[in-house]
């Protein structure tokens, strides 16, 4: 259930009922102090002009004329018509009941849409880095939550497996095979080999003329070029499948769409633009000119699709993958994650392809842009030595760090546990510092924020909920089979309440804005509000009647789902016992 659209629905036939019109305004949001209720309805004001009424006449009429009753304690009226929603207590604990015993938590599955999501996308040439992390696990998040939603998700790794550049690493491989080496030998380290290949083009005499011909090899599809690239790509994607597992990301190798794969379509596509007059010939190169993104002389931006020589662009292969996504898939809806340098391009590819009709109307394409991950600098994360971090080599530290953090709690886990713990709380504190931003912005990459059990991070959250699971061990309680009535009579016990139906309003929002650091805020005020609770209100106290111990015991229960299915979507681990 989602309380937002419930409450709004019920505006909404309220609006008919005064005579407003059928797209009137209904602003509907989260009250920001319990005085005022749990809601606040503030479309009276939008409608003033409209209706030619006062506001709070207005409000006043929708007041009556919405059915309210079964749902809400009291409505009052504020201001010049701001309509307070008081939740009734009672209709709040009959929700959060029948939501316990629904291991979707109360949340139904949503009329299914055909989402393309497309993210991570390394280049197989390297290994991957730090500028990969966001994309992946961003985009990974924004999967499992529109998954969770009931939509139809297809996974696209957008993987760089072409270009000029495979030419010369082609090439070097061809000579370590030919002594002897074994591929994924002279491949274990992926940015060694690049580096070795390319001290090779710039220096070693006739080396680049042979980079060059393995490319037109490799393009006409010559076949023991194609089986010597196949190697590389297959030894690349195992680097790329570890950090995936070690990463807790969904990812497969079945879900790898790479750049090669649209080879066959380029010319074809290209062509296509040219015979509707979208593209135009221009200095040998095919050319699109875009007036609607002019520059202040009028000049139109320029977007190439093929280059003078007959070449390709990453602007081709993205016309026809969006040809794929669009009219074979079939998406509704196309995200696609990648750094907000890439913007502009992405801008200029929706608008030449909604031109060519390769997106219809009434399909959405939504370039989904992440700001930077800094150092303490606040310039690019790299290493001391001023090269790329590998993103290998950032999760192996921050278990390190996290297992001395864990060494040095006072627990009576044994060294295995402890080294499972930190494990999960590393991994979970690099990717929930990451998720927990906005996903627009950059942000300052700090081990000792992010490691922290305390505040907005992964540590806290997974204390958290193993904190709730330990009522019920030590009440000897099972989480699942415990049912009972909830009675919402303190402050604590009913903000908790409000807080843990609000959880499918969250999630819509993540799914419809891309944003999973909104998942991240709501997660940390409901252990928050969770905290206040069991403070407040005692549960295993011997002074707690039977009656009122149950009923906080469910709260507790659905608090620890919540936090769990929550910390699921984000790809965050969670533990029993920390």
């Amino acid at each position: 259930m989602n309380l937002q659209t419930l409450l709004l629905d019920r505006f909404k036939a309220a609006l008919v009922v005064i005579g407003a019109p059928a797209d009137a305004p209904t602003p509907l949001g989260r009250s920001t102090r319990p005085e005022f209720g749990e809601y606040q309805f503030n479309g009276a004001m939008a409608l003033a002009k409209l209706l030619k009424q006062k506001p709070r006449d207005i409000a006043e009429k929708l007041v009556t004329a919405v059915e309210m009753d079964d749902i809400a304690q009291k409505l009052d009226i504020a201001g010049p018509g701001f309509i307070n929603i008081h939740l009734k207590p009672e209709w709040m604990a009959q929700q959060l009941k029948t939501a316990k015993q629904d291991v979707r938590l109360g949340i139904a599955k949503q009329a299914t849409q055909t989402i393309v999501v497309d993210y991570s996308s390394p280049n197989l040439a390297k290994e991957m880095h730090v500028g990969h992390l966001r994309s992946t696990i961003i985009g990974d998040a924004v999967v499992k939550a529109l998954e969770f939603l009931g939509h139809k998700v297809i996974r696209q790794n957008h993987m760089g497996d072409w270009g000029t550049q495979f030419g010369m690493l082609l090439a070097h491989l061809s000579d370590q095979l030919a002594s002897n080496q074994v591929a994924e030998t002279a491949l274990s380290d992926l940015e060694d080999f690049y580096r070795e290949a390319k001290v090779r083009f710039d220096n070693e005499d006739g080396f680049a003329d042979r980079a060059r011909d393995y490319v037109v090899k490799l393009q006409s599809g010559d076949p023991q070029c194609l089986t010597l690239w196949q190697e590389f790509i297959d030894v690349s994607i195992k680097h790329s499948e570890e950090v995936y597992k070690k990463l807790n990301v969904s990812l497969t190798r079945a879900d790898i769409m790479g750049e090669s794969a649209y080879n066959s379509e380029l010319q074809s596509t290209v062509n296509s633009l040219k015979e509707q007059g979208i593209a135009v010939e221009d200095q040998g190169a095919v050319v699109v000119f875009i007036e609607e993104l002019a520059d202040k002389e009028g000049n139109p931006a320029v977007y190439i699709v093929q280059k003078s020589g007959g070449g390709f662009l990453y602007s081709s292969t993205d016309q026809a993958a969006i040809l794929y996504r669009c009219q074979t898939l079939g998406a509704d809806r196309t995200l696609i994650f990648t750094d907000a340098r890439q913007a502009l391009h992405f801008k200029q590819t929706e608008i030449v392809a909604r031109k060519a009709g390769f997106i219809s109307d009434s399909q959405s394409y939504e370039h989904c842009p992440f700001g930077m991950m800094l150092g303490q600098d606040g310039k690019p994360f790299k290493t001391r030595s001023g090269s790329t971090v590998k993103l290998a080599d950032l999760l192996v530290e921050a278990v390190e760090r996290a297992e001395v953090l864990i060494n040095k709690r006072e627990s009576d886990l044994s060294a295995e546990e402890r080294k499972i713990i930190a494990e999960k709380v590393g991994i979970s504190a690099v990717k929930y510092a990451d998720l927990s931003k906005n996903r627009t912005t950059d942000y300052i990459f700090n081990w000792d924020t992010m490691l922290s059990f305390e505040g907005n991070t992964a540590p806290y959250l997974q204390y958290a909920y193993t904190r709730v699971r330990s009522i019920f061990r030590n009440a000897g309680v099972d989480l699942e089979q415990l049912d009972g009535t909830i009675l919402l009579e303190a402050e604590q016990e009913k903000a908790l309440a409000v807080k843990l139906l609000q959880f499918s309003e969250y999630l819509a929002q993540v799914t419809n804005e891309a944003t999973p650091h909104v998942l991240c805020t709501y997660l940390y005020e409901l252990a928050s509000h969770f905290m206040t609770f069991y403070e407040a209100c005692p549960i295993l106290k011997e002074s707690v009647s039977q009656e009122h111990r149950i009923s906080r015991m469910m709260l507790a229960a659905m608090t620890a789902k919540t936090l769990k299915t929550g910390l699921d979507i984000l790809g965050i681990d969670t533990m029993e016992r920390m």
